[in-house]
């Protein structure tokens, strides 16, 4: 029997930080990493956390100003595959003061708008998780952006010297069809 908490029923799974993460990603093909407000060293806590739990998984950074681009890069590795990918979106959240992990709403968000862009591709077999990260970014998608400069982390980056305009811009869906890939999957030789 398998640990309910990974999710492996589902093709879509959701969860979050990059140990949570890990278990749901353990027989996923691709690993959708979601921190719409990242720190430096975010892409490659995700890509450490990964490396033992599925280190053949493709892993890419996604967010609500990538989510079709991101969808569709989905897709066609879907179609390379030539079955059904399984696909693990992980939400990284915040660090609080004490260095504690805590509720980001814009990875949230960000993650919605990533399983909604599936969805819409016919890709959404989605587990509840997922499925109630994607209602909170459909029923709130008009407001995205300005949740994103009233969040902790939005407030957090424009004390720091972060722009509003430039943190409102990450919540705005498709403003980017580039999609970073951190890590991809093996080739077959």
């Amino acid at each position: 029997m398998t640990e309910p908490a990974t999710q492996t029923k589902y093709q879509i799974r959701f969860d979050w930080g990059a140990p949570a993460g890990a278990a749901i990603a353990a027989d996923a093909d691709i690993v959708v990493w979601v921190d719409v407000l990242p720190s430096a060293t975010s892409n490659e806590r995700v890509l450490e956390a990964l490396s033992s739990a599925s280190p053949t998984a493709a892993v890419i950074a996604a967010g609500p100003n990538t989510a079709s681009a991101a969808a569709n890069w989905i897709l066609q590795e879907q179609v390379r595959l030539g079955r059904r990918a399984m696909i693990a979106v992980i939400a990284a959240g915040g660090v609080s003061p004490s260095g504690q992990p805590r509720f980001a709403v814009e990875d949230q968000l960000g993650a919605g708008a990533v399983i909604d862009a599936l969805a819409s591709l016919g890709i959404d077999y989605t587990s509840p998780e997922a499925a109630a990260a994607c209602a909170a970014y459909v029923g709130l998608r008009g407001a995205v952006a300005h949740l994103l400069t009233a969040s902790v982390s939005g407030q957090e980056a424009i004390a720091a010297g972060a722009a509003a305009a430039d943190v409102a811009d990450l919540g705005r869906l498709d403003t980017s069809s580039a999609v970073t890939v951190l890590r991809a999957a093996p080739t077959a030789e």
